[in-house]
């Protein structure tokens, strides 16, 4: 267990200033979506883990979202089957698509046995995590753009989201991976930043949280705290300002937004405890500090000013 902290009465005062915000996002409904890159990095993943702990503790009721992309490469290089990409999406023949599923039940099942944890003097002692997964994305071909044919590449084409609220009123992490079923009983690989994207908008998401490689910079190489829709927009527009990933990012959560969701952030995965920083950075006294410190990107409708929720 946590050692006693050095400054009792501080830490007493700092309880219960955090109290109004725990009573603010009970209940709420967060997405929090991260690619394959997150897997590889084991000791960061596990600090993750810990994150997820800790909102579900405090009654956030959590959809994950997660894709696959390092590992279906390591399993099409094992199978010695070269990827194919075109206009920035993977060409998923029979054969990628065996690897899609290889990979995603592989990373499913560990998620599972990370999120199954419950060691005595850990962060996740006592948690009893349950996790609820399943056909929830309901997926279409994108089938043939500019001559080049996707074959197995889908998009979303419906999210059922009574089924995932049912799993979330019951207490339980939902996790969702890059994968979606057609009525014909056919398997798509889908962009996992448009699943997330979907459904953030179809729960109507208090929060959507989206992991990334690296934030936009200003020019004195700061982090930018915060962009408008428009600005992120004009931001992604522009080659070479952000990565292809960190692109992709903003104009889900840009769409997410204008779905209807209520916010949205874009979170580095390369700092410790960033889901739990970014959870609370724009309803706690972290959003006074200075912006630099946040390893995250809150993209708004409009610029907000400080408030409470």
């Amino acid at each position: 267990m946590a050692s006693a902290p050095q400054n009792p009465e501080a830490f007493v005062r700092w309880f219960r200033q955090v109290t109004p915000y725990v009573h603010a996002f009970r209940g709420r409904i967060f997405v929090v979506a991260f690619g394959g890159e997150m897997f590889t990095e084991r000791a960061r993943f596990a600090s993750f883990v810990h994150d997820v702990n800790l909102l579900a503790a405090l009654g956030i009721r959590l959809v994950l979202v997660h894709g696959a992309r390092p590992q279906i490469e390591a399993e099409l290089k094992a199978r010695g089957v070269r990827s194919r990409y075109s206009q920035g999406l993977r060409i998923t023949d029979e054969a990628a698509l065996t690897a899609v599923k290889e990979a995603s039940g592989v990373l499913r099942f560990d998620l599972e046995a990370l999120l199954s944890q419950g060691l005595p003097n850990s962060p996740m002692a006592g948690a009893r995590i349950r996790v609820s997964s399943g056909n929830f994305i309901t997926a279409r071909p994108i089938g043939v753009r500019k001559g080049v044919d996707f074959q197995f590449t889908g998009a979303v084409r419906k999210v059922d989201a009574a089924g995932m609220l049912r799993e979330l009123d019951a207490g339980e992490v939902v996790i969702v991976p890059h994968l979606g079923y057609s009525p014909t009983g056919e398997v798509f690989n889908v962009a996992w930043e448009d699943v997330a994207e979907s459904v953030a908008v179809a729960l109507h998401a208090d929060k959507l949280l989206m992991y990334t490689d690296r934030l936009p910079a200003g020019r004195k190489g700061e982090v930018v705290a915060e962009l408008t829709a428009r600005d992120a927009q004009a931001l992604v527009k522009k080659k070479g300002e952000v990565s292809s990933q960190t692109a992709r990012t903003i104009e889900c959560a840009v769409r997410a937004l204008a779905g209807g969701v209520s916010r949205a952030h874009i979170i580095t995965r390369r700092a410790p405890g960033s889901l739990s920083i970014a959870a609370w950075s724009s309803s706690s006294p972290l959003s006074a500090r200075a912006s630099t410190t946040l390893p995250c990107l809150k993209v708004s409708r409009t610029f907000s000013t400080a408030r409470l929720l």
